[in-house]
C-alpha cells in the first residue's frame, strides 16, 4: 500500500476493541494522525499506546459515547480546535442483538437504533460543516451484511443497517459535486466480541461467542481490506465468506433467498 494514509487525520469510533482497535494499529502504520473514540477511556489508552508503538503520527485519546447525542457536537467542536480539520471519519462504533422480535422490548429496539443510527448520524452531522468549510473529506461507514438483507435474531440491528445506507447513500448524492467521499462498508462475521458483547431481547449482554462469529475473519485481514477500500475510492465494500452471497441472492433471487435464511445458522 501507498503513504496515501501518512499525516492523514483520522476519527475512528468503536476504536477500543474488534474493527476499530485493528483499523486504529493499521492506519498507525501508515503515519496517520489518530482520533480514538469509544466509551471505555482505559481500553482507548491502551490502543493509543500501541498505535503509538506502531507509528502513528500523533494520537488523541476522546471519549465518546453514541447514545449521548446532545454531547456530540461539543465534542467534534473540541477535537476541531485541536487538529483543524478531519480528512477520514471513521464511523465504526456500534452494538448488535441477538434475540426474536417477539422477546425483544421496545427499549432495546430504541437502544439499537440511538447508537447504531442516530449516534452515528449525530457525529456525522456535526463533522460536516467543517469537512464543507475546507472542502476535503472522507466520510467512512463500517454497518454490516445486515444492512444488506435481514436474518433471524438480528431485527433491530438490521433495521439500523439499513438506514445508515439508507442515509448515507443520500448523503453521497447530495455531496456529489464536492470533493467529500462517502463509503459504505459491510462486513459479515468477524471474529470480535460483537456476539459477546449483543443485546438480548431485556437489553441484558449476551455474554456468548457465536459460533459463526468465532470461525469469522480476523479483524486485522478486515482492516487492510477497509484501509484498501478507502484509499481505491469505494463506494460501498462487502467482506467475509459464503456470507456474502446473501446479498448477491437477495438481489438476484428473493424467494429463494427467502427460504434459506430462515434455514441458516445465524448464531
Amino acid at each position: 500500500m501507498s503513504d496515501y494514509f501518512k499525516n492523514k487525520r483520522v476519527w475512528i469510533t468503536g476504536a477500543s476493541s474488534g474493527i476499530g482497535e485493528a483499523l486504529a494499529q493499521a492506519f498507525a502504520e501508515h503515519g496517520a494522525h489518530l482520533i480514538l473514540s469509544a466509551r471505555n477511556e482505559q481500553e482507548l489508552n491502551r490502543v493509543a499506546a500501541g498505535c503509538v508503538a506502531a507509528g502513528a503520527a500523533s494520537v488523541i485519546v476522546q471519549p465518546l459515547d453514541l447514545a449521548q447525542h446532545d454531547a456530540i457536537p461539543g465534542i467534534v467542536e473540541k477535537i476541531l480546535q485541536q487538529v483543524g480539520k478531519v480528512d477520514i471519519l471513521l464511523n465504526n462504533g456500534g452494538i448488535s442483538q441477538r434475540s426474536l422480535v417477539k422477546d425483544t422490548s421496545l427499549e432495546v429496539d430504541k437502544k439499537l437504533m440511538n447508537v447504531n443510527f442516530f449516534g452515528t448520524v449525530a457525529l456525522t452531522k456535526a463533522l460536516l460543516p467543517n469537512m464543507l468549510t475546507h472542502q476535503l473529506g472522507h466520510i467512512v461507514t463500517i454497518t454490516s451484511l445486515t444492512g444488506k438483507f435481514g436474518t433471524p435474531m438480528r431485527s433491530a440491528y438490521a433495521a439500523s443497517k439499513h438506514a445508515l445506507h439508507g442515509f448515507f447513500d443520500s448523503l453521497r448524492a447530495e455531496l456529489g459535486n464536492t470533493p467529500i467521499k462517502v463509503t459504505l462498508i459491510s462486513p459479515g462475521f468477524v471474529r470480535t466480541n460483537v456476539s459477546v458483547n449483543a443485546l438480548t431481547g431485556d437489553g441484558s449482554r449476551q455474554n456468548k461467542m457465536d459460533d459463526a462469529t468465532d470461525h469469522g475473519m480476523s479483524p486485522e485481514r478486515l482492516a487492510q481490506k477497509i484501509l484498501r477500500a478507502i484509499e481505491s475510492g469505494k463506494e460501498e465494500a462487502y467482506f467475509g465468506g459464503k456470507e456474502v452471497l446473501g446479498v448477491y441472492l437477495k438481489r438476484f433471487f428473493p424467494g429463494y433467498f427467502s427460504r434459506l435464511i430462515k434455514r441458516t445458522k445465524v448464531t
